[in-house]
């Protein structure tokens, strides 16, 4: 598994000279928020501040920053509501946000360009695995067609994916940031997932399937349980959860089956992943939020509730 803190790590390594160009306030519309930031060598770019017009001003300045001749202590206009301050190591770029950069977003941003020297790059590195440690997790039960599409979908987002499979073979072409894990009782992989995890269900067994979702429905911290099939496989699967497997009719109503909805009638791979990914990540953000808001409410609220 290549993460994205060993991405991060193997562009500072063989970058050379890089600016960091990060978003340090802003007012109003904006298309990043504060603490956004993108790493710039001489030929490459790691990350974003949102693109447009700000984003090449904002590149274009640490691409002068990272060669070799820049001049200390230089100050120049872009605009008269505009300005870039630049000394030998450090930039600042206060922007609006309107006709004068070709942008509409209405706001302002101010952004930090720093040149990255031993602390600074030791710094991004601890951000960086403190924030992956604390990614939300998505398990992906099956590599098949639609496992392996949702595999490369959620490989681009925020989260901890993690592809789960009895079969070696379905294992192959998933992707580098995407963890895998090879076991003959996948079921037993939901009882050690941390909480708030998503899990997303399609294995190439209906059984194994059902087997899968009852254990993830027993767990009361989960962000998202979602099973692919139809509605006929859905309802074959209450039946048995609740006289088999001593299931609830609470536990059922939170399982999310078909995933991705039924509202696009189109059952392609890629389609059916782009649907699940942004429902599973809707899912996550709840979750965190309704988590973050109990943490943080008054101790006899949280009691009374």
């Amino acid at each position: 598994m290549n993460s994205k803190v060993q991405s991060l790590k193997a562009f500072l390594a063989s970058a050379g000279r890089v600016a960091l160009v990060e978003v340090a306030g802003t007012k109003g519309s904006t298309p990043r928020e504060k603490g956004a930031f993108m790493l710039v060598s001489a030929s490459a770019i790691l990350g974003t501040i949102g693109g447009g017009q700000l984003e090449y001003m904002a590149l274009d300045k640490a691409r002068q920053m990272v060669a070799p001749s820049v001049r200390p202590g230089s100050v120049s206009r872009l605009q008269t509501s505009s300005r870039i301050e630049v000394d030998e190591v450090c930039a600042t770029l206060d922007v609006p946000l309107g006709p004068e950069i070709g942008q509409c977003c209405g706001g302002r941003v101010e952004v930090l360009i720093r040149l990255v020297d031993a602390a600074l790059e030791a710094e991004l590195i601890q951000t960086a695995e403190a924030e992956e440690a604390d990614l939300p997790h998505v398990y992906i039960f099956g590599g098949g067609h639609v496992g392996q599409a949702l595999a490369s979908t959620i490989a681009l987002l925020p989260v901890h994916g993690v592809v789960i499979e009895t079969r070696a073979e379905a294992m192959e072409g998933m992707p580098e940031t995407v963890e895998t894990r090879l076991t003959a009782m996948p079921e037993a992989m939901v009882r050690d997932a941390p909480a708030g995890t998503a899990f997303a269900i399609l294995t190439h067994d209906h059984a194994l399937d059902f087997l899968i979702v009852a254990e993830a429905l027993k767990r009361d911290d989960t962000a998202y349980v979602g099973m692919i099939g139809s509605k006929t496989k859905k309802a074959t699967f209450r039946n048995w959860f609740l006289k088999s497997a001593d299931g609830t009719e609470a536990e059922f109503a939170r399982l999310v089956s078909p995933i991705g909805g039924d509202a696009v009638k189109d059952k392609r791979p890629p389609v059916i992943a782009a649907l699940a990914a942004a429902e599973i990540m809707t899912a996550l953000v709840t979750h965190a939020a309704i988590s973050n808001a109990g943490q943080h409410a008054p101790h006899d609220k949280v009691m009374a509730g």
